[in-house]
């Protein structure tokens, strides 16, 4: 998307505000992060704040109300340098005064109102006012001063969904007590109540459960980790940790005083190597196990056909749920193979036991997970609490009353919605914060893949349009995600999450018609000098120059189109050399008629952004018309069809926008080269990563046609069903033939039908990612 020059005028202006102010007197602006629902300037003057003003609680005698009047102060003291007296009472002329009593159906509401001679903030709840500072938190600018004018209005707000949610993954790379604290402050930042913890793994188990000592003695600890994505090295390092029950209930403490409830994860029955490895006999083969030195799914789960398991589970829960109160508690339930099920004589004496049979909607094996599930579930229920866990535990036939955290998609909860099941959507493709930020992932910190950056985060609409009104009631929320294969320090993981955070947190908190992305960003400046007042150790890609390279049919061009989020010049080459400021500077488009390696730069204050850089490679299908006779995967769609000819070519992430997808139908599209050309040569790009269900093509054809209608065959080939030993990674497709003279080509690429016996989707239709047609 390109952004236009109101919006940087805007985003300079705000900037300057914020560098300009001396050490006198500074207004606040209450268009924050998230934007609050109505801000109603008032008439008169406003309310200033120096050193001799005080916050006043007007709760006297409620903790909790007191603690919100110290979180001010402190905010106050951090942002402006001035020191304020915290007391309770009723007086609140001349004071910032906290209550509560906001009649309101929403119990986190709050009303902020300004006038001349006091700021009063009125929350539903303690949680409520808890919000209110927050907003006038990030309102201050972050300046030392003497005085901060607080201009009159009335604040009314609300968030539009009871769930906000935040994972992080200990069990990969663990972060100790004051990180995860640290990471606790970064979610009271961004209004997000709900800090989902997920502590334990097949690499790592990080819970002290004392019924089971050897979970920590032996499950938290890895003789080494794998170097990379599954290289086939390792560090030689061991590793290793876990949290206290003590440190737990601290940490449990810490987030409840800032009014975020902390949902335990023990992910179950599969990713459990961390516990086989201390108690083998849970498993269906007994061992020997070891704690996994390397990622991904591991064969080896819980014997659900052993008692002895059914009873660990037992205790292991209660056990948890004696040190977390929260209403939720996540049992996992994803990514468990069945195949030590299938092959277990106690498991499949279960299976017969309970009657379970295979249809045609589930195995016995599913079933066997559903009554697992159903299992773990009574055993929350009795204590009060509810189960949730993410959208496998849909497998096999939902347990009564299991809440769904859909991460494959929406799909598995639209499902549970229409079942009657509450939902919080946490899709992949959208809040999976362990993505790449950038398409320049060669200049980015290795991550699991994908792409996810700002923008995508903020497009995320959890409650789907298939959903009925009723339906849409049992979508909770939203949540991201962290997982941390490849974040081994916490400072990787702030820079992992902010800024995403704050797009999230827009999602979560603001109604959908109010959001705007371009407004956002002009928000998002003064929130990141509160990243840097705190030292968070935030990513940088929103200052990057962003570009929008669109084939131009018409003119037989690739059209560029620059921008950055400043206001700086844009230099630009086109030679491969790096950009200076002597360099061409950008106006309205670049038009490439012939191969290029544009390089882009702007400044901003003396600071220079990332180089942009893109090549772009021309043949005689480039910038054509292109015609898809087959329809692109919806969900892999992209810029459709012409990102085949766009001249742009796609790295080892498919997620970035330069692949496009197939699946259960084949590639088949009409090339016009607008007049008869010779060609001999026609080439096409596939991506393969079979974990991910994205397979090779198993035939390219290629036909011509001088009437756009009758098409004649003049190279075919056949593929062989990738091999479970077959590597991953981009593929080069290329047929040659005699030259011939044509106008219309058509490019047929056949998807794999029927995934192999010895992958995970046996059976089902592997995806097909392609990229960019040669003709030559």
């Amino acid at each position: 998307m390109i952004r236009g020059k109101v919006i940087r005028t805007v985003l300079i202006m705000a900037l300057s505000c914020i560098s300009l102010f001396s050490n006198a007197q500074v207004k606040v602006d209450y268009n924050v992060v998230p934007l609050p629902q109505t801000i109603e300037e008032e008439v008169g003057r406003g309310f200033v704040v120096d050193a001799k003003s005080r916050i006043v609680n007007r709760e006297s005698g409620n903790v909790m109300m007191q603690r919100n009047a110290e979180f001010l102060a402190g905010y106050i003291e951090e942002n402006a340098g001035i020191e304020l007296t915290v007391k309770s009472g009723k007086k609140s002329k001349g004071s910032i005064l906290l209550k509560l009593g906001l009649q309101h159906e929403n119990s986190e509401a709050y009303k902020i109102e300004v006038s001349n001679n006091s700021l009063v903030v009125t929350g539903a709840s303690e949680a409520g006012v808890f919000y209110g500072i927050q907003t006038l938190r990030k309102a201050i600018p972050v300046k030392p001063v003497s005085e901060i004018d607080f201009p009159a209005v009335t604040i009314k707000d609300e968030p539009r969904f009871s769930y906000r949610g935040m994972m992080l993954d200990v069990g990969r790379h663990m972060f100790p007590v004051d990180e995860v604290k640290t990471f606790i402050d970064m979610l009271a930042l961004h209004n997000i109540n709900n800090f989902h913890w997920h502590l334990t793994e097949d690499q790592g188990w990080r819970i002290e459960i004392k019924a089971y000592p050897k979970l920590t003695e032996v499950g938290s600890q890895r003789k080494e980790t794998v170097i990379g994505r599954n290289s086939g090295r390792y560090d030689g390092k061991p590793y290793g940790g876990f949290y206290t029950q003590k440190e737990i209930r601290e940490i449990v403490d810490y987030a409840a005083k800032r009014y975020i409830n902390v949902i335990p994860e023990i992910d179950m029955p599969g990713h459990m190597m961390g516990a086989l490895a201390s108690y083998p006999e849970m498993g269906c083969t007994g061992g020997p196990y070891e704690v996994r030195t390397k990622w991904g799914i591991a064969d080896e789960v819980l014997c659900v056909g052993n008692d002895q398991t059914l009873e660990f589970v037992k205790n292991v829960l209660n056990e948890v749920m004696d040190l977390f109160p929260s209403e939720f508690i996540h049992i996992g339930g994803d990514e468990c193979p069945k195949t030590r099920w299938e092959e277990c004589p106690k498991c499949q004496a279960r299976i017969k036991d309970l009657g379970l049979k295979d249809d045609e909607a589930h195995t016995a094996e599913e079933k066997l997970q559903s009554y697992f599930i159903s299992y773990a579930e009574k055993i929350i229920n009795e204590r009060g609490r509810r189960m949730i866990g993410w959208d496998e535990i849909l497998e096999g036939g939902l347990a009564p009353n299991a809440s769904v955290m859909s991460w494959r998609g929406m799909s598995g909860g639209i499902q549970a919605a229409k079942m009657g099941h509450d939902v919080v959507m946490t899709p992949n493709s959208h809040v999976y914060f362990d993505h790449y930020q950038s398409t320049d992932i060669a200049r980015d910190p290795l991550a699991i893949g994908g792409y996810s950056p700002v923008e995508r985060v903020y497009a995320l609409e959890p409650v789907p349009e298939e959903l009925t009104e009723e339906e849409s009631k049992h979508i909770l929320g939203a949540q991201a995600n962290l997982w941390t294969e490849y974040i081994p320090v916490f400072e990787h993981a702030q820079f992992m999450v902010l800024p995403r955070m704050a797009a999230l947190c827009e999602v979560q908190w603001m109604q959908p018609e109010q959001k705007n992305y371009e407004d956002f960003l002009s928000r998002l400046i003064p929130l990141i000098e509160i990243y840097k007042t705190n030292n968070y150790n935030y990513a940088k890609h929103i200052f990057d120059i962003d570009a929008e390279i669109v084939p131009n049919p018409e003119d037989e061009t690739i059209d560029i189109y620059l921008d950055a989020l400043t206001d700086g010049e844009i230099f630009y080459t086109l030679n491969g050399t790096a950009p200076v400021k002597h360099s061409p500077v950008y106006d309205e488009v670049i038009k490439i008629d012939e191969d290029a390696q544009i390089k882009a730069v702007t400044y901003f204050d003396g600071e220079k952004s990332r180089v942009f850089s893109e090549d772009i490679t021309f043949n005689k299908a480039t910038t054509k018309p292109i015609e898809a006779l087959q329809p692109v995967d919806a969900g892999y769609k992209f810029e459709g069809i012409s990102t085949l000819v766009d001249g742009l070519r796609g790295n080892s992430n498919y997620r970035t926008g330069r692949w496009i997808a197939f699946r259960g139908n084949d590639l088949e599209a009409v090339i016009d080269l607008k007049e008869k050309t010779t060609i001999k040569e026609a080439g096409l790009s596939s991506y393969v990563l079979k974990g991910d269900w994205i397979f090779d093509m198993r035939s390219f054809t290629v036909q011509i046609s001088n009437d756009g209608k009758t098409f004649e065959t003049v190279a075919q080939k056949n593929y062989e069903q990738l091999g479970q030993s077959d590597s991953n990674g981009i593929r080069n497709h290329i047929l040659r033939f005699d030259p011939i003279e044509t106008r219309y080509v058509k490019i047929i690429a056949k998807t794999e039908k029927e995934m192999p016996e010895w992958h995970g989707g046996a059976g089902k239709p592997g995806y097909l990612f392609v990229d960019e047609i040669i003709l030559n």
